[in-house]
């Protein structure tokens, strides 16, 4: 796994209002360097010119299953170890187990609160390698198994 500083996110988001607000968030706020995409298609496509640090990704689409893209993000051997991150608001420890056994080192709970989201980030990345298995909430949510 990169321990590098973190400085650009693959973010996928077929909500053009939540994609706008999120990608302004961690640009401004996190001064990241954001590649938003509004599918999973274009996120695919986009992939394969980008070298992201972190690749964030919305559970809840009506257009793809968020699990299948960063299965497919896996395949491009560039993407195959980078850090993956989910926002849902599907926390119960059944759902929190699939994203870990994804691959994913962390889940930020919706509703989002766009002033925090980019701490949120920070101290996902900066936890990914000092918890058990190396994933993390930033939620009190069911991230207890």
């Amino acid at each position: 796994m990169n321990l590098s500083e973190l400085n650009s996110i693959l973010y996928v988001e077929d909500n053009p209002q939540l994609r706008c607000v999120t990608k302004m968030a961690l640009e401004v706020i996190g001064r990241f360097q954001v590649r938003d995409c509004d599918s999973s298609r274009s996120g695919l496509m986009d992939a394969a010119d980008v070298f992201p640090d972190l690749i964030l990704l919305d559970v809840a689409s009506s257009e793809h299953d968020s699990l299948m893209t960063l299965a497919r993000l896996r395949r491009l051997p560039h993407l195959r170890d980078t850090p993956a991150m989910f926002i849902t608001g599907l926390a119960a420890a059944a759902d929190v187990a699939q994203y870990a056994a994804a691959g994913a080192v962390g889940i930020i709970a919706k509703p989002l609160e766009p002033l925090r989201l980019a701490s949120q980030v920070r101290q996902l990345w900066a936890s990914r390698q000092q918890l058990p298995g190396g994933f993390g909430c930033t939620a009190s949510m069911a991230c207890q198994e």
